[in-house]
């Protein structure tokens, strides 16, 4: 039985092609300004037909299995959050796990947007409960699949990527310290795709009138999400003892700007603290926190000993956060930031 447990790689992978505001344009009736003003995006990365949620997981995964120093064999389990696998069955999670060699359980987990923070959470309780010493946790998402590129209010917001996190037992105090997770499904219609289960399988009539793609009430996901990310971000700070002037980055999912903008205002914490790429992915789904996890990195925004909290809010209705203080190295070889910014985080390490 381990006393902590901590992210000790990861890794991102999102498609070269891009699909800009200026493209949409062409498609729907929408303005570059429209969505920017209203989301905060001005682009997002779409995969191509040879491109799944096991082949993106895949090339996330192998980057965190590396920056972790450690091969599939050492992996005890794996996770992989998404809305958008390959198949019914067998798992994305089946699959990656051949491709890496691992002979560990391996399973998906489908909490929308959230997706990743549950992953993480059930990673958390493996490593420290001693039965895995090391968890693959990806979020992947071909969210372009369930697009309707007429709908103007929802085909502007999606994008395809995928983020990989190895998380593992570790001796050295910190980490995560505290994880809340919540779901309130007596309205399921206000973010989902109706038909390809089994309350309404797929028929001529249901493709004709894009049942298998995105709806959503806009305006009350909103109303629900700032709740939602306010609630669990103070909750897991008051478990973990951390004030909110003590945090920091806030990472939260990347689904809307104002949402985020929301959410840091009543944590009182200022622009510098809160981590944003939304208007370069968009909404990404559960792929979203571990990709603006290894920007952050990348840009020198995460350092041992940082105070850092998660927060996610997805179909379902779903939601959840975490918080940690980071504990893992990072070599100087993998922050790209500007030297001033390298600096700053250098002192306060």
């Amino acid at each position: 039985m381990s006393g902590y447990s901590t992210i000790t790689g990861w890794g991102k992978y999102v498609p070269a092609n891009v699909l800009t505001n200026a493209d949409l344009e062409k498609m729907v009736d929408t303005s570059d300004e429209w969505i920017v003003s209203r989301t905060g995006i001005r682009e997002r990365h779409i995969a191509g037909p040879n491109e799944t949620a096991s082949t993106m997981g895949l090339a996330a995964a192998r980057e965190a299995l590396k920056v972790a120093g450690i091969e599939g064999k050492d992996l005890g389990l794996i996770i992989v959050a998404t809305v958008c696998p390959d198949y019914h069955f067998p798992s994305v999670g089946c699959i990656v796990q051949a491709q890496l060699g691992a002979t560990c359980g391996a399973f998906d987990l489908e909490a929308a947007c959230s997706g990743f923070l549950y992953a993480l959470s059930i990673a958390h309780q493996f490593t420290i409960s001693g039965a895995a010493k090391h968890v693959l946790v990806i979020g992947v998402e071909k969210l372009s699949m369930y697009v309707d590129y007429t709908d103007r209010a929802t085909c502007v917001l999606f994008g395809d990527g995928a983020g990989a996190a190895v998380v593992s037992a570790t001796d050295i105090p910190g980490g995560f310290h505290s994880f809340t997770l919540g779901s309130d499904g007596s309205r399921p219609e206000l973010l989902y795709v109706p038909t390809g289960g089994s309350a309404e399988p797929i028929t001529e009539a249901a493709l004709r009138e894009r049942r298998h793609c995105i709806k959503m009430m806009g305006s009350d996901i909103f109303k629900f999400a700032t709740r939602a990310m306010d609630a669990s971000s103070e909750f897991v700070l008051a478990e973990a003892g951390i004030k909110p002037e003590e945090i920091d980055l806030f990472l939260p999912h990347q689904a809307n700007q104002r949402i985020i903008d929301a959410t840091a205002r009543r944590l009182n914490l200022p622009p510098e603290k809160v981590f944003i790429n939304i208007d370069r992915y968009g909404n990404t789904s559960a792929a979203s926190i571990p990709i603006a996890l290894c920007e952050a990195i990348e840009q020198g925004k995460i350092w041992p000993g940082a105070k850092i909290v998660f927060a996610a809010f997805g179909g379902g209705l779903t939601w959840g956060a975490a918080a940690m203080t980071w504990t893992t190295p990072i070599p100087e070889s993998m922050i790209a930031a500007p030297p001033q910014l390298n600096a700053a985080a250098s002192s306060r390490a």
